[in-house]
């Protein structure tokens, strides 16, 4: 039996990884009643007492707009926190899983970032999230940290709910088209965060920083044409450059990853994204009914 503890109960991998629990895991997901990740402290806390295998933080501070105005607080649940639970998890020697984000590259050129290329994050979440990485490889203690984008899912708030939103009320829709990413599905992110579990649980686990993205890489103007063709939706996407949508803080126009390295340790694949689309709209349909 593997035990995995969670941080993070209502988050969109929270809630996927929620459903990753069989018949050998067990999965205890923690809400801010139970982990206020604002108290580094309180969270190691809960490390040094709990009864695990394995711990996977899949809580942050994500508002990326509102994370310019609130700085300190982005810092505490992005960074502190992390450090904190990482060093616990080495105290222990539990293996601890950190995701992290394709904010911490400043976005330039078009080829994949690479695990290792030069990080500059252009705003406070991304510089947030940077420093909270290197809070988890100081504590030394064995740990994956995994980078992904563009999350989607049936819970919470993303671009995939927000499309369906504005286009069942709108004939057209203007969608930033200069900015290229790989959607990727909760789901397929607490599928690899399970099997990265399951390596360190059976003693292959590699410790290290990993990309994870689903594939092929898109524009968000192109991944909205396929949430309206995937959900029957007529509403036209117009292409808009960047600088027409301002917004406070500035994103990676260029936020392809490098996926590799998961395939090299761990034999995990950049999912088809287009497929975890259908079946995200057919439980969105299905909860609409």
């Amino acid at each position: 039996m593997m035990r995995v503890l969670v941080f993070g109960r209502t988050g969109q991998v929270a809630r996927a990884l929620a459903q990753q629990a069989s018949a050998d895991i067990t999965i205890t997901c923690l809400g801010r009643d139970r982990a206020d990740l604002t108290d580094a402290a309180a969270c190691a806390a809960i490390i040094a007492g709990a009864d695990a295998d394995i711990v996977i933080n899949a809580a942050a501070y994500t508002a990326v707009d509102r994370a310019e105005a609130e700085a300190d607080l982005a810092h505490a649940v992005n960074a502190a926190a992390p450090a904190a639970m990482a060093r616990a998890c080495a105290a222990r020697q539990i293996p601890f899983l950190h995701i992290s984000t394709d904010y911490v590259f400043d976005g330039s050129g078009s080829t994949p970032w690479q695990v290792d290329d030069l990080t500059g994050p252009l705003g406070v979440y991304g510089q947030t999230k940077l420093v909270g990485e290197a809070g988890v490889r100081a504590a030394a203690g064995t740990h994956v940290i995994l980078r992904t984008s563009w999350v989607f899912s049936a819970n919470g708030g993303n671009f995939v709910k927000t499309m369906l939103r504005l286009g069942a009320t709108r004939p057209e829709i203007n969608v930033v088209a200069d900015q290229h990413g790989g959607p990727t599905a909760a789901d397929d992110i607490a599928t690899a965060l399970i099997s990265i579990a399951r390596a360190f649980h059976t003693g292959r686990g590699i410790s290290g920083t990993y990309h994870f993205s689903g594939s092929p890489d898109v524009s968000w103007a192109d991944f909205a044409r396929a949430i309206f063709a995937h959900a029957g939706v007529d509403c036209t996407v117009q292409d808009i450059p960047t600088s027409a949508y301002p917004t406070p803080a500035a994103r990676p126009a260029n936020s392809r990853l490098d996926c590799s390295a998961l395939a090299r340790d761990y034999a995990i694949t950049r999912p088809d994204w287009q497929a975890s689309l259908t079946n995200v709209i057919r439980t969105l349909k299905e909860g609409s009914q």
